[in-house]
């Protein structure tokens, strides 16, 4: 018997903290002002996208001392933009990236709650941790955690702001005006959290918003990072695109959502991916090439290099071969707030795969950086790129993708208008909106309100992870 089509779920990433955007491009428009964003989002909500997601970086990035160009530089505060795009879309989803290394659990639930409330049960929260001493220097407590603790006090954090969202049955508000009554319960939101990490008490002065409690999505690819997915996430982001390791992450991450009570359904794959369209497959082709040289210009090649090498290159000739000189592998790191220098384990190892590399295919060290830097994930006509997309979810490689286009605030519309109507077509993803929250959006089941309690050092809580398991239809 052949099992059920899949409903593929498209997002829509804002891309600016990462090394994909073209800033240069002619077509790009400003990171800051904020009809960029209304852009973008009219154009993910016109494509009936689940939501728009946005990542945040707490730092300016350095390399050499320098903030450098590799990135779009700044972006406003992510709760004031998700806000402000509330009010300009009716269906879209809004996700945002928080912290939890320095933030503290009631001020970001407080933000949710409130961004819920005024989404109409609409926002979501990327649930990240900061690994380095460099981005903490601009913080209170300063400094980093190891990677362990930071991922106990994630799941802290969570559980705390799950029992804050939790602390407000639903049923509290009366609002009589004939008797008078505003309040059934006259200690609505009444919270205490001891353990390790927090000592809190008091009473949480956010009603319970629509969806109870925002949607949960994680991006972590470590072992600890899937673990605490399956714990309690709601969706997670991979990077894993390709159909045998997305085959590999998908079966990983599902087959431990079971331990924790949880079924296939409650968490969702979604891999970010680029894509570039032409009329034919060749012709996506040769703009796929242009677009990688304005990703890594001669200047940009060089400073993807010294990541590795972890030494000043800026004499290096980029159109030549690849340094004589071997990386320097000390502690110290020349690209300052950046994750991906935790890649690279053994500098040396990865140094010499690239010289065999280059060798193999007569590449310089732009060629070679373009080569090992990544590519897009889906490149062809509408139709190809349509099929390639349905064809990975099918397989169980996903369960759909956060579409990252290169070019802001127009990049989207391309695929809004040409391949979202084949995959419509194909029966495997929606026409209209059939729900009003984002939950709905990704088939999650509604959230059961929890009484209000207490939790200490033990760890037990009304809402630890896993609850979000414990939903109903």
């Amino acid at each position: 018997m052949s099992r059920p089509i899949k409903q593929i779920h498209l997002a829509a990433h804002f891309p600016g903290v990462n090394n994909t955007t073209v800033w240069s491009d002619p077509a790009a428009g400003s990171h800051i002002e904020f009809g960029s964003f209304v852009h973008f989002a009219r154009t993910a909500e016109r494509g009936k996208f689940d939501f728009l997601f946005l990542a945040e970086g707490l730092r300016l990035r350095e390399q050499n001392g320098l903030i450098h160009d590799l990135d779009v530089v700044g972006r406003p505060d992510t709760f004031t933009v998700l806000a402000a795009l509330a009010a300009v879309t009716d269906r879209l989803g809004l996700a945002g990236t928080i912290n939890s290394t320095f933030n503290e659990p009631y001020e970001v639930a407080r933000q949710f709650a409130s961004l819920d409330h005024l989404s109409g049960g609409r926002a979501a929260w990327n649930v990240v941790t900061s690994w380095d001493a460099f981005t903490g220097e601009n913080f209170r407590r300063g400094g980093f955690l190891p990677e362990d603790q930071r991922y106990a006090r994630a799941r802290t954090f969570l559980r705390t702001a799950w029992e804050l969202f939790d602390s407000w049955r639903g049923d509290e508000i009366v609002a009589d005006r004939e008797t008078g009554v505003f309040l059934r319960d006259p200690h609505p939101g009444r919270f205490t959290h001891r353990d390790t990490h927090f000592d809190i008490a008091g009473q949480f002065n956010v009603p319970r918003s629509p969806q109870g409690r925002p949607v949960i999505f994680q991006a972590g690819d470590s072992d600890e990072g899937r673990e605490f997915a399956a714990s309690g996430a709601d969706a997670i982001f991979s990077r894993h695109g390709t159909l045998e390791a997305g085959q590999a992450f998908y079966a990983d991450v599902k087959r431990r959502l079971a331990r924790y009570g949880r079924a296939r359904d409650q968490l969702l794959i979604l891999p970010a991916a680029t894509f570039v369209l032409g009329d034919t497959d060749a012709e996506a082709a040769e703009i796929a090439h242009e677009v990688r040289l304005q990703q890594v210009s001669g200047g940009t090649a060089i400073q993807f290099l010294e990541q590795l090498w972890n030494r000043d290159l800026s004499d290096h000739d980029p159109d030549g071969p690849l340094p004589a000189v071997d990386p320097d592998p000390g502690e110290h790191t020349v690209a300052r707030g950046r994750a991906s220098v935790r890649m690279f384990g053994d500098r040396l190892a990865t140094a010499n795969q690239w010289r065999q590399l280059a060798e193999a295919k007569n590449l310089s060290t732009r060629e070679l950086i373009i080569e090992v830097t990544g590519r897009q994930t889906f490149v062809g006509s509408p139709a190809t790129v349509a099929s390639a997309i349905n064809d990975l979810v099918q397989a169980d490689a996903s369960d759909g993708f956060i579409l990252v286009p290169h070019v802001t605030p127009g990049g989207l519309d391309g695929f809004v208008d040409t391949v979202v109507p084949l995959l419509q077509e194909r029966g495997v993803f929606r026409t209209e909106y059939e729900g009003i929250t984002l939950r709905d959006h990704l088939g999650l089941a509604p959230l059961v309100p929890a009484v209000s309690g207490t939790s200490d050092a033990s760890g037990a809580s009304p809402a630890g992870p896993g609850s979000a398991a414990r939903a109903v239809s």
